[in-house]
């Protein structure tokens, strides 16, 4: 067994498994979404917390999480191969309009990392790959064989939140020129590590260029502005919406989503305008922002940068 192999067969922590389970699962006949199955730890612990009467739709764009999903044979379960950002499609045509919960675990599972040949991480030498959804679009390899620089630099500074987007960029286009393309994860490390000026303690110089490539090839950051307000749309009144995120750019878009619909009122002070004329919020906050505890960041050190938000849907 290789390394990738012993790796990819190392079980997958999921994170903030019982804080999201327990804030989710309020009706044990409802029905709910998991929209990232992943390896499927929420949604086992869902399908413990519901009656014979609930139900369970969980959706996955990566097919060896879809795979992973068909071994569960439970009748109240069952799973799409599909992007979250469908969900309302999903829901259509199962002819369910409303649901009691939907959960959000966002970013890159730990298989999709430790499983070298998808070329998400730089620990393994593999083809520059990085679509979560391997049957479509395009690789991070593709990207960079036609990407001018200056698009490259905004994508790293934008995505990947990368002091160093200029000097990178211009030396990962430079050797593309050079040598005709870059096609493989340690080549593209390697660039990125030779041309950082400033090394972090603790972190290797290409996450954030990885980073950056990672989310700009899965469109993470439409598919989550396309998917919040159609899970607005289908939660019920009092319906639930959990969201976990791992990094700034995600938390800051479901933060401002969550709080454009708790203050919707963005008239004027003094406006003319009757009190039952106000726009009504359409979520509440259920709870402060929860992170994971300190004995789960020591047991599972990828949990570290998680945090989780939750809402609930008002009558309005």
């Amino acid at each position: 067994m290789n390394q990738a192999q012993h790796n990819f067969n190392h079980e997958h922590i999921t994170v903030l498994l019982s804080e999201a389970v327990e804030h989710l699962v309020l009706k044990k006949n409802g029905v709910y979404v998991d929209c990232t199955f992943g390896r499927g730890g929420h949604s086992r612990l869902i399908l413990e917390k519901l009656n014979q009467e609930g139900r369970l739709i969980a959706i996955d764009r990566d097919k060896s999480a879809y795979e992973e999903g068909l071994k569960i044979k439970d009748t109240r379960f069952e799973i799409v191969h599909a992007h979250f950002s469908e969900i309302d499609e999903v829901l259509a045509a199962k002819g369910i309009s409303k649901v009691d919960g939907v959960l959000l675990d966002l970013g890159i599972s730990s298989p999709q990392i430790d499983q070298g040949d998808r070329g998400f991480s730089f620990r393994f030498n593999a083809h520059l790959d990085m679509r979560m959804d391997q049957t479509k679009g395009i690789t991070a390899a593709e990207l960079l064989k036609k990407i001018e620089q200056k698009e490259l630099e905004k994508i790293l500074k934008e995505y990947g939140e990368e002091k160093f987007a200029r000097r990178i960029s211009t030396a990962i286009i430079k050797e593309r020129d050079e040598v005709g393309s870059i096609e493989t994860t340690k080549q593209l490390a390697k660039i990125v590590a030779d041309h950082m000026p400033k090394k972090e303690i603790g972190q290797d110089p290409a996450t954030r260029t990885f980073q950056a490539l990672r989310i700009y090839v899965n469109r993470e950051l439409e598919e989550l502005k396309e998917a919040l307000p159609k899970i607005l749309e289908l939660l019920k009144t009092d319906g639930i919406m959990v969201v976990i995120s791992f990094h700034s750019l995600e938390d800051r878009i479901v933060k401002q989503f969550i709080n454009d619909e708790k203050n919707r009122d963005t008239l004027p002070p003094n406006f003319p305008i009757r009190n039952d004329e106000l726009p009504k919020p359409r979520l509440n906050i259920v709870t402060k922002p929860i992170r994971p505890s300190e004995a789960e960041v020591k047991r599972n050190p990828r949990a570290r940068s998680g945090i989780m938000r939750v809402a609930e849907r008002t009558a309005h």
